[in-house]
């Protein structure tokens, strides 16, 4: 094992807090005299199927903990997601079935080994350990904390002020996730910074049953594309780590300057000492912000689909965005004679058939902005009526193509 100065400064990267460091640095310590692992805890609730590069901030963070050799474990809460997270919402969440928790662990299941190692990380469910508690074994762990306590929580603390419902099922959302320290013994718990509570929750349950306090680190919440937004599908501001490696290039490629060195340091495994030779090239001027960019595009592609189709992906880039040609790949959109009238079509209805946009709203929007050709035209008329011939190729925007196939 590394130093403990060593691994803190590993431990340190990228973290919004740390509670509290000095008790790591004594765990670090003891650890390295022991020769014992520390158990590394970062739960999950799979209420979604997939994992974009927002989610895998922790998860990197997870990685460095393993090669610094510690145990990690992963809880999949298949107990806790039947709740819901109430952090930062304003109503009751939707309970899943448990057939939903499940399909979504199963999807998490497979994404979360793009960035862990299999062989290095124990995967567990925290029914495993919350199903078993009898009525009387719950009164005892909700006898642990106070419902005071619990409204000193921001966003229960709104909601009760604003007479929004709160159910009583979701005060035990933090009390299962502290638990579940309890049952691991865990020496570290990892969470983003929206998880502040339900970590201290952990320190406190593990006092009460007469454990050590677990670490609570904290990471923060990644921007998305936009620069200002949390990262997130249903802004449409992410990346996630099963696009195509072009798509993943490109979207990298969009990103504000600004949040180069912040991308590189939170989820690429690029070292800190090139990360503050990096750093020191953008301020010198040494650097153009350009080729730092291509070079954190090829990074994120790199980890998620090797080198190799992180290249293709670069010279596609050049190709279509610097060169101003069209890609190697084109997915075709059949054009039906059912949708035609005339033999002409609507092109903002023709762009939300063909899935470049998500309404005919936006497409007529992508059009005013000029964000739309037709084999190399632009084309400012929302009320264009196309006329379709088979190869044409509709670009939207940098990214999206298509090429009709007409007969």
């Amino acid at each position: 094992m590394l130093g403990v100065d060593r691994q803190l400064e590993i431990i340190r990267r990228g973290a919004a807090e740390i509670i509290a460091e000095e008790e790591l640095a004594q765990k670090l310590k003891r650890s390295i005299t022991t020769g014992r692992p520390l158990k590394i805890k970062l739960g999950l609730d799979p209420t979604a199927p997939d994992i974009h590069l927002g989610h895998t901030v922790v998860l990197q963070k997870v990685r460095q903990f393993q090669e610094l050799g510690h145990e990690t474990i992963i809880i999949l809460g298949d107990y806790t997601a039947r709740i819901g997270d109430p952090t930062g919402k304003s109503e009751t969440r939707k309970q899943l079935s448990e057939e939903e928790v499940l399909t979504n662990a199963r999807t998490y299941e497979k994404q979360i080994y793009k960035i862990l190692d299999p062989a290095r990380t124990r995967l567990v469910f925290n029914s495993q350990w919350l199903a078993p508690l009898n009525f009387a074994q719950v009164i005892e762990l909700a006898a642990k904390y106070t419902v005071a306590r619990m409204l000193e929580r921001e966003d229960f603390a709104r909601r009760f002020r604003e007479g929004l419902p709160i159910s009583i099922h979701e005060f035990f959302y933090p009390l299962m996730q502290g638990y579940d320290s309890v049952a691991l013994e865990a020496d570290v718990e990892l969470g983003g910074t929206d998880q502040k509570f339900n970590l201290l929750m952990g320190r406190t349950l593990q006092r009460e049953y007469g454990q050590e306090p677990q670490v609570a680190l904290m990471m923060p919440i990644l921007e998305g594309l936009d620069g200002v937004h949390k990262m997130s599908k249903s802004l449409g501001n992410y990346i996630g780590i099963d696009e195509p490696p072009r798509e993943m290039y490109g979207k990298t490629m969009s990103l504000p300057d600004k949040l180069m060195l912040r991308y590189f340091e939170l989820v690429t495994p690029v070292p800190l000492e090139e990360l503050r030779h990096i750093s020191a090239g953008l301020a010198d001027g040494i650097l153009h912000p350009r080729d730092v960019k291509m070079r954190l595009a090829r990074e994120i592609v790199s980890f998620y689909h090797g080198k190799e189709a992180a290249a293709r992906a670069e010279e596609e880039f050049k190709r279509v965005f610097q060169q101003h040609d069209l890609p190697d790949e084109i997915a075709p959109f059949q054009v039906e004679p059912g949708i035609l009238e005339d033999g002409a079509i609507w092109l903002p209805r023709l762009l939300h058939l063909a899935g470049l946009v998500s309404s005919t709203s936006e497409g007529r929007r992508m059009i005013q902005q000029g964000g739309v050709k037709v084999d190399g035209e632009k084309v400012g008329d929302p009320n264009y009526q196309l006329v379709p011939v088979d190869g044409m190729v509709i670009r939207v925007g940098k990214r999206k193509f298509v090429r009709l196939v007409c007969g």
